[in-house]
């Protein structure tokens, strides 16, 4: 059973893990490939900032990607996972993920998410308060199951009577679903509207989109009235992108499969104006890792102008969820007064600045 601590900031809404404590915080950095190099430092100076309002951090530099794979043959170094075993949480940067099938190839991500039984993918959109009374316009969380759906990556190709046939593996498990909506209703119970819309598509795939609907319906029923405060709504995925875009302001936690939580994160990352902004954390009962929602953009790599900010605002989500909402505050605090200021920002929003120059500018206000 999940860890229930009460989140009481509207941005924060991770459950924290533990708030034991430690004279030292062992973190892993994971920068993998792309921008990801550029990126994770900056998250790393934006935690070395926070002084004591964190214990002191101690960061181990390790390797995995798709470029260490072209180099070493492996995508995941054995290393890597017995070191992050060892560790209190990570910072993942980015992976390049090509888009044809590369013999012996697997995203490092999809494993570790599997191999730390990483199931949730918290995923807040917020925008900088930009309406009357400071409110956000858009002020969402994204739930995504991190462990199974299409992402099982059980595919096959065959020789039909009419040429080639690709077929997929599609698993959606009553565990995992109702891991996911526990977590969601947790998420749901510490924010001030307490409401869940399930995203599915149980018209079309009633068997595998049906049981997730179901079990997370019933996630409520298991929790003797925990959840009694928190209103249920039902959305179809197609319709939902459709609604994100129309009307945000109907969604407070969007609960998905994985494949749908990954498109609908994405979509609503355009709401805040780029994916360099929107954080993520990759959560389970007893590790977390932070990452920048956006992917490894190979077409800037190495240019110094990637946007740090969904790497900094990651580091802040796993603060949170390991209880140190203070030093978590500082972050966001920092990044909304650049981010509303606007005279320091990258291409993606319109600037021209550095990744470093705006990175500074983050740290100089932590």
């Amino acid at each position: 059973m999940p860890l229930r601590l009460p989140i009481h900031s509207v941005r924060s809404s991770v459950r924290c893990m533990s708030t034991a404590s430690r004279s030292k915080l062992k973190i892993g950095l994971i920068p993998a490939d792309g921008i990801g190099r550029e990126v994770i430092p900056a998250a790393q100076a934006a935690l070395e900032a926070l002084g004591s309002d964190i214990p002191k951090p101690e960061f181990t530099h390790l390797l995995a990607g798709f470029e260490y794979f072209q180099r070493k043959g492996e995508a995941l170094p054995d290393e890597t996972v017995e070191t992050l075993r060892e560790s209190d949480c990570a910072l993942f940067g980015a992976v390049s993920s090509p888009s044809k099938k590369v013999t012996g190839y697997s995203s490092p991500i999809v494993a570790l998410r599997k191999i730390l039984d990483l199931y949730a993918n918290v995923r807040p959109v917020v925008s900088v308060a930009d309406t009357p009374g400071g409110k956000p316009a858009v002020d969402l969380i994204v739930v995504r199951e991190n462990t199974e759906c299409l992402y099982v990556k059980q595919e096959t190709l065959e020789h039909g009577p009419h040429g080639k046939e690709a077929r997929a593996t599609r698993l959606i498990t009553e565990r995992a679903s109702r891991r996911i909506g526990r977590m969601a209703f947790e998420l749901a119970l510490n924010r001030p509207r307490k409401h869940v819309t399930i995203i599915h598509k149980s018209n079309v795939l009633s068997v595998t989109d049906g049981l997730f609907r179901e079990t997370v319906r019933a996630v409520p029923a298991l929790e003797d009235g925990r959840y009694d405060e928190v209103t249920i709504a039902e959305q179809l995925v197609d319709s939902a992108v459709y609604r994100l875009f129309r009307e945000p302001h109907i969604y407070d936690v969007m609960v998905a499969p994985n494949l749908y939580g990954d498109i609908i994160s994405d979509a609503a990352a355009a709401l805040v104006g780029s994916l360099g902004l929107v954080p993520s954390v990759n959560a389970g009962d007893t590790f977390v890792m932070g990452e920048p929602v956006h992917g490894s953009a190979p077409d800037i790599a190495g240019q110094g102008i990637a946007n740090p900010i969904a790497s900094i605002r990651s580091a802040a989500l796993m603060l949170r969820h390991l209880g140190y909402s203070k030093g978590a505050d500082r972050i966001d605090k920092a990044v909304d007064e650049v981010v509303r200021e606007g005279t320091v920002s990258t291409p993606d929003l319109g600037g021209k600045s550095k990744t470093q120059e705006v990175t500074d500018e983050i740290v100089k206000r932590i």
